[in-house]
């Protein structure tokens, strides 16, 4: 699959690992950047995400590449009894660690070193798994989201928010541009690693969404699954149940 193949640096190093000292390297400044690019809208989308959780009333709820630990810390607005996040950024967890002390949601929130592929919860542990903007960076794909199907439990509901790229014309190029220039420009001014969000555009590029998502969800025994463009198509949500 072509998006397995694109990296944020030029060696040889697997994908997670080049993924992994990315963020790193970002770390420190990764919250501000993220709501200076997005103009803040992401906070919108997460809030979105975990709306449509709450017919399911979750009580076990698993965070795939966790970050700083903003979904995780969404996700207490379902009242779980346990959040477990997983990253293989262990510079991304250092900072989402802090921010769990300060908000005193340290006791109910866990952030554990964790990949998608490989993480070996048991079959059927968690009522619910959110991945915000994670999806993009799996070394293989179809091999972490059957891994997640496994351990979600029978009646889950996976909920996956992923940028995407647009199909009007006009919000295309006005996105390419935004993308293409703005974002590496912006990146490279607060951050030392110049890759890290020309990688993103890239990444976004290469990525297999849409129905083209949803359809490697279904090929993997997801149920119900369906996806919704956000801002006119610049992100979106996933839905797949088991």
């Amino acid at each position: 699959m072509k998006h397995n193949n694109v990296t944020p640096y030029n060696t040889n190093e697997e994908k997670k690992e080049q993924v992994a000292h990315m963020f790193d390297n970002i770390a420190n400044r990764y919250d501000l950047l993220n709501s200076i690019l997005s103009l803040g809208i992401h906070k919108g989308w997460r809030k979105k995400c975990v709306n449509l959780l709450k017919n399911k009333n979750p009580k076990t709820i698993l965070d795939v590449a966790t970050g700083t630990g903003d979904f995780a810390v969404e996700c207490v607005r379902l009242n779980p009894e346990k959040i477990v996040g997983i990253d293989i950024s262990e510079g991304m967890m250092e900072m989402g660690r802090k921010k769990l002390k300060e908000l005193k949601l340290d006791a109910l929130i866990s952030l554990e070193y964790g990949n998608a592929e490989t993480v070996n919860f048991t079959d059927n542990s968690f009522d619910a798994i959110v991945v915000g903007f994670g999806v993009r960076n799996f070394q293989n794909l179809e091999k972490g989201l059957a891994n997640l199907h496994r351990i979600l439990k029978p009646g889950g509901q996976l909920v996956i928010l992923e940028f995407s790229y647009p199909k009007n014309k006009l919000v295309k190029s006005l996105y390419n541009f935004y993308f293409s220039y703005i974002t590496p420009f912006i990146g490279r001014i607060f951050s030392k690693d110049t890759r890290a969000y020309s990688y993103l555009t890239e990444s976004v590029k290469a990525f297999p969404n849409d129905e083209n998502f949803t359809a490697i969800l279904n090929k993997l025994n997801y149920k119900n699954t369906s996806y919704e463009s956000l801002s006119f198509g610049v992100a979106a949500i996933y839905l797949g149940g088991k």
